[in-house]
């Protein structure tokens, strides 16, 4: 991503009044870097107050039903907390809804990376996963005079669809993880988090190898990896691989970031994990048996004991953030 750098107060201070998510006003502290805007779409608090009302409108969708919050709810991380969702038109996805948390830090979209910016992202999801045309979609939003009011304020133009693709990615670059009690023990508030958490956050920088691929803050090193999913499967997916077209590159999937994890499951690309014990059992013994896994993965070997702190470590990731859905024109 390329611009302006959004300093981490003014980001944060996006996601607490701007957007209305936060009961208050007051910027809060977190172990997350600045955000960083494309030149071309800088961030301002008005632009991501629209975005907040464009994110919960169903008129953005090809049946006027779905909008883009309907697989990305906040009590949910920011995911819906199905296996696979369904798209506006009926037909099913084939891969499980990633969290939109911390989106702002990420270099390519998708679990594949084939989108090369949020814009790109977004403008794909509003053609395919909520079934829209655009054109038919940005004149249901120019027939609302609040819109027009709006949209004039923010881009000096009547809505148009560059200007709701950059409205609405604005409001997710604006989607920052509030301190979770993590951040607050890293902080210095020593009762934050219990001794299990504790102890967990050593076995995930240490014996558990997990900060080899979930690098803090963000808790993602935004790579692609083979964690062993597909094979056996009759139709493999080939991940990256379908991006890149290179063979070490097939099945291989974004990490994705721990942040809020404990209540984004079922987990991986495909949803296959139930539990976030599971997905943790799962990475511990190094994956699946797929020949062309990642080299990163090994079994750690690690015991109940030791698989329960690092579920108790990642469960303090998880951030508390109200949120309240703005009032649709």
């Amino acid at each position: 991503m390329r611009g302006a750098v959004v300093c981490a107060a003014t980001a944060l201070a996006l996601a607490a009044c701007a957007v209305h998510e936060l009961k208050d006003d007051k910027p809060r502290l977190s172990k997350l870097p600045p955000i960083v805007s494309p030149a071309d779409n800088p961030t301002t608090p008005e632009k991501v107050a629209l975005g907040a009302k464009l994110w919960i409108d169903p008129r953005l969708s090809g049946s006027g039903k779905m909008a883009c919050t309907s697989c990305h709810l906040r009590e949910k991380g920011w995911t819906d907390g199905l296996v696979l969702s369904r798209r506006d038109n009926g037909d099913m996805n084939t891969r499980h809804t990633p969290t939109m948390y911390n989106v702002g830090y990420l270099e390519s979209f998708y679990w594949d990376g084939r989108a090369p910016t949020l814009e790109a992202q977004v403008l794909a999801a509003w053609r395919v996963q909520i079934s829209a045309d655009p054109a038919k979609a940005t004149e249901r939003i120019a027939a609302v005079p609040a819109y027009v009011v709006e949209f004039q304020k923010v881009f000096g133009t009547p809505p148009t669809q560059d200007a709701i693709v950059k409205a609405l990615a604005a409001y997710l670059r604006a989607k920052v993880s509030g301190p979770s009690p993590w951040d607050r023990y890293e902080m210095g508030d020593a009762n934050a988090v219990s001794a299990d958490a504790r102890a967990g956050f050593e076995i995930f920088m240490g014996k558990g190898r997990c900060s080899v691929c979930h690098t803090p803050p963000v808790y993602t090193d935004s790579k692609f990896h083979n964690i062993g999913l597909e094979a056996g499967k009759a139709k493999p997916d080939p991940g990256r691989g379908a991006v890149t077209k290179k063979p070490e590159d097939m099945s291989a999937f974004k990490t994705p970031t721990l942040r809020s994890a404990a209540i984004s499951g079922p987990y991986f690309h495909d949803g296959s994990a139930a539990t976030l014990e599971a997905a943790v059992r799962y990475m511990a013994r190094g994956g699946g048996a797929d020949p062309n896994k990642s080299t990163l993965l090994v079994d750690t070997n690690l015991s109940d004991r030791e698989i329960a702190q690092l579920v108790a470590f990642i469960t303090a990731l998880t951030s508390d953030e109200p949120y309240r859905a703005p009032q649709l024109p």
